[in-house]
């Protein structure tokens, strides 16, 4: 008899989770909420995983664009979601643990949803338009300080990667820039082309396409290393502005209290997706890193996410980086 009962456990295991209508998760499609507009980087992130994941999952994942408030809303929007593993969300340094210094919240960043697994990780490049008349950074520079005040800069909102970014290279070079909110870094990256705004600090990810095809001008990546995809693209050591170093990176969670046995079968998802060869391509093309198996365990995202908070919010909180 226990034999028996052993035996139907096991097949139970396999057949996957059970919701409590006694439903195999999933049953139906999946959504994954992207606080920032179609078309940013954080969108496209989400959209290669979403394809790649569907196939262990054996179900349609949507993608949900909520916008406003520098990805609070669509954050504020995962955290009132069921706990069921039927909505995802996905994010960044930004969204995940600035956001909770400079903005008044009704939820907790780090409390009220739980960790599913770090994706990818993108140094900022710094980006202009084609018009700005300085072709290295150092000569960039020297052009903000000479318009100091005047020179636009595209955000997505207040505290989102391209804002704090951006705060930090003007306390680094000691200028003022006139910040220009967006619902997120997609629309910011068109005005750039356009020339209706002068730079951005932005998403290697969401530059690079725009700077291979000529549209715009690059003059360094915030790391210590140049990117693969992009190798003729100076640091921001190489090119004047040593140790501007900052790194978005980029994970996703899920509403709290999500049963451990459905965590654990998305991060599967996941993590296979991650192993992908076709998906390590497409991020290695727009210069996203795949972080090491380690570090794409709900554990791994935890404690990195307090880490960062502990790093972050007192710099934040120094530099009085506000909703305006």
């Amino acid at each position: 008899m226990k034999k028996l009962i052993f035996a139907a456990m096991a097949m139970a295991m396999l057949a996957g989770s059970v919701t409590a209508n006694g439903q195999a998760y999933p049953s139906k499609p999946i959504t994954i909420i992207v606080p920032f507009a179609a078309g940013g980087p954080t969108d496209a992130l989400a959209r290669v995983l979403a394809d790649r994941m569907r196939q262990p999952l054996g179900q349609t994942i949507v993608i949900e664009n909520v916008t406003g408030a520098g990805g609070t809303l669509g954050v504020a929007r995962a955290v009132r979601s069921a706990p069921d593993g039927y909505t995802l969300s996905i994010g960044h340094l930004g969204t995940h643990v600035v956001n909770g210094a400079i903005y008044p919240l009704n939820f907790d960043l780090v409390n009220d949803l739980d960790p599913l697994a770090m994706v990818a990780s993108n140094p900022m490049m710094i980006v202009s338009k084609n018009a700005v008349p300085a072709k290295n950074l150092k000569e960039l520079i020297a052009w903000i300080k000479a318009n100091d005040g005047k020179v636009s800069a595209g955000t997505a909102g207040a505290g989102s990667g391209a804002h704090f970014s951006g705060v930090y290279f003007e306390q680094l070079i000691g200028v003022k820039l006139q910040f220009v909110p967006y619902r997120g870094t997609g629309p910011a990256l068109q005005d750039l082309v356009a020339g209706q705004i002068d730079v951005i600090v932005d998403q290697a990810s969401n530059s690079l396409p725009q700077v291979q095809a000529g549209t715009i001008r690059a003059y360094g990546i915030t790391a210590d290393k140049r990117l693969p995809a992009a190798k003729d693209i100076p640091t921001v050591d190489e090119a004047g502005l040593p140790g501007f170093y900052i790194s978005l990176w980029s994970a996703l969670w899920v509403p709290k209290g999500t049963p451990k046995d459905i965590v654990a079968k998305l991060n599967a998802a996941v993590v296979e997706a991650l192993a992908d060869p076709g998906v390590q391509k497409r991020f290695a093309d727009v210069g996203l890193e795949v972080p090491p198996r380690a570090k794409q365990t709900p554990e791994a995202l935890a404690a990195h996410q307090q880490a960062e908070v502990k790093k972050w919010w007192p710099m934040i909180k120094a530099a009085n980086i506000k909703v305006n």
